[in-house]
């Protein structure tokens, strides 16, 4: 059997026969089996459905059917969107018998396209942290240098791809999460526009924030992908009615000519030299391709980290309201009510999701409300205004994934602030709503990935994708 497997590989080797659905599924599993005790990349399977689906779908090749998207196509799903039957912890304690009764939308549209749910995906708690360090179950590892990280909050859905333990997986972002651990682990990684993709289903952190999107074995996968799961959704009321491209036919089209926009400001101190050497590098290699490079500038970027730790916990102290053992997840009994509220927040959540609820309640606060998070918001939408700004000069803005590679295991724990900074370059795009995407772009020290960031206007996902595609075909992950 292959051992990098892609959505077009699968599909020819089911057509011609040559493996079944479900014999694809049992080759994964054995994959499982042999790394995630090493990497820590899965907290739950669920074989029984997955083989159900395989089942499924090679009854429909049996009878000369033809099969859908992604058919038989094994794939991993980050523990913060719901999958029915399955646990869904949200790498919390306080979810950790937790078993949805539905399904996600995104999840629901992947298995109607054929695809085969292998398990969940470790991830940050509630998805708060930049390195999967922050897991009630343990750091996932990143599978290119096991002693570093692989970037989070969806570290585990990183190294699943990146290690061939899936072909496909969905993680979730809401400052970075998708594309930092995909520029970590060295895997193609996107976040569409805030609203292309049904929320419904996700297990909230910050909802004007937190997108679902897909990590893959290259560009034309992400599309494959991002195409099933995005369109309007009834049931989510900021998903948008704009219609859907055709991403896989648009992703073909040539680049000469597209202008890019490089920001000044997110070339300045403090970016790792062997990070700065492989972006630029990419960004020439743009520019061979007959792209047109002009200079940018995006003022109020060196406000972003501090905008969105306020709105982003602001956002979670009030979600996160929800746990507190009377409905469902786990319950401490107490003497009264207030205590038992007070020893199961205690014992359930872990030190970031405190801190993190801590600081929203302050910045929400009588007294505190306009100094922070009113001030927050209207920063929020100047940092939205340099974006519309930029897209009526350039096509696309290109800039690093992060400002240094993958970082080792315990590195930055004990310096919050040190860990948050690992989100500098794509917090912006966060806040501003627009899609992006994260490439490899070759290595640093000869074995730790770097990423290179292309961010479009909203609803741009198309090109995108384009342009990922191009610099991946270049050769830009060898950079």
């Amino acid at each position: 059997m292959a051992t990098n497997w892609t959505i077009g590989g699968v599909r020819e080797a089911l057509a011609a026969k040559k493996v079944s659905a479900r014999e694809l599924a049992g080759e994964f599993y054995k994959r499982i089996e042999a790394r995630n005790a090493e990497l820590n990349a899965f907290l739950t399977l669920s074989p029984e459905r997955a083989y159900a689906q395989a089942e499924r779908v090679d009854a429909m090749a049996a009878a000369g059917k033809a099969l859908p998207p992604l058919a038989g196509v094994p794939m991993a799903i980050k523990d913060v969107i719901s999958t029915r039957g399955i646990r869904t912890t949200c790498g919390s304690k306080i979810l950790e018998k937790y078993v949805p009764p539905y399904d996600a939308t995104a999840v629901e549209r992947l298995e109607k396209a054929g695809a085969v749910i292998l398990g969940k995906t470790n991830c940050d708690e509630f998805a708060m942290g930049s390195s999967n360090e922050n897991s009630a179950y343990g750091p996932v590892r990143n599978p290119e240098a096991t002693d570093h990280v692989p970037g989070g909050s969806s570290g585990g859905s990183a190294a699943a791809v990146a290690a061939g333990l899936a072909v496909a997986a969905l993680g979730t972002d809401t400052g970075g999460s998708i594309r930092q651990p995909g520029a970590f682990c060295g895997v193609p990684a996107m976040m569409g526009s805030y609203g292309r993709v049904s929320r419904y289903g996700l297990i909230a952190f910050a909802s004007s924030l937190d997108r679902i999107g897909p990590f893959a074995r290259n560009v034309k996968d992400i599309a494959s992908v991002l195409q099933i799961i995005s369109g309007r959704d009834p049931q989510d009321s900021t998903s948008t009615t704009a219609p859907v491209p055709d991403y896989a036919a648009e992703i073909a089209k040539p680049v000469k000519g597209l202008r890019i926009g490089i920001p000044t400001e997110y070339f300045g101190a403090g970016m790792d030299e062997g990070v700065r050497k492989k972006v630029e590098a990419g960004i020439e290699l743009f520019k061979k391709l007959g792209c047109e490079l002009r200079d940018i500038h995006m003022p109020h970027t060196d406000y972003a980290i501090a905008t969105y730790y306020i709105i982003a916990t602001a956002e979670a102290s009030s979600n996160l309201a929800r746990y507190d053992g009377v409905r469902y997840g786990l319950r401490v009994e107490g003497d009264s009510l207030l205590s038992m509220y007070r020893k199961t927040r205690g014992a359930g959540f872990g030190a970031e999701v405190k801190r993190r609820i801590m600081l929203g309640t302050y910045v929400l606060s009588a007294g505190y409300y306009e100094a922070y998070y009113l001030k927050g918001q209207k920063v929020r939408a100047l940092i939205a205004q340099d974006f519309r700004d930029a897209f009526r000069k350039v096509d696309a803005i290109v800039t690093p994934t992060s400002p240094v590679p993958a970082f080792r295991l315990g590195e930055r724990t004990s310096d919050p602030l040190q860990m948050y900074l690992a989100d500098i370059y794509t917090v912006t795009g966060s806040l501003a709503g627009v899609p992006g995407i994260s490439v490899p772009c070759g290595r640093v020290c000869g074995k730790l990935p770097a990423g290179l960031q292309i961010f479009g206007p909203a609803f741009g996902e198309a090109l995108v994708l384009q342009l990922a595609h191009a610099f991946e075909r270049a050769g830009g992950a060898n950079l």
